[in-house]
């Protein structure tokens, strides 16, 4: 694994939805903004979110994982195991509706891993998990 953050930019139609959303909810900070974009610290990475008129469209292919339907285009972070946990016990207490609730995926085995998926307030989908083992997360 390497120490160098990632850039991210995506597209979103409430800046201050998604504001509220990443800051309060999440639990990032922000960096530069202007009326169109806000950047945001996202576990030491920098992502941007654009707004967009016009979202329609986005909407994504799902593959099948385990017994979910997994968003093609998503993404998120890799959080130690209590972080993950902390994070999917406040997400419960807000009410975030899940895409796929927090579970364990093979348990007690290699890459054994806790993920969840939700959306933010444009529909992005964002995976969080966590590995038992950091050093399995390249594992197969």
């Amino acid at each position: 694994m390497t120490d160098t953050p990632f850039h991210l930019a995506f597209p979103v139609s409430d800046l201050a939805a998604t504001r509220a959303f990443y800051t309060d909810l999440l639990g990032c900070r922000t960096g530069r903004e202007s009326d169109r974009w806000i950047d945001f610290d996202f576990f030491g990475h920098q992502i941007t979110a654009h707004l967009v008129e016009d979202t329609a469209g986005l909407a994504e292919p799902t593959n099948a994982v385990d017994t979910h339907n997994v968003p093609v285009r998503h993404f998120g972070a890799i959080l130690p195991w209590d972080q993950w946990e902390t994070l999917a016990d406040r997400l419960k207490a807000a009410g975030t509706a899940f895409v796929i609730e927090p579970y364990v995926r093979f348990k007690g085995e290699t890459g054994e891993q806790a993920t969840m998926f939700f959306q933010d307030p444009s529909g992005n989908a964002l995976e969080f998990k966590s590995f038992r083992d950091m050093s399995q997360v390249f594992a197969h």
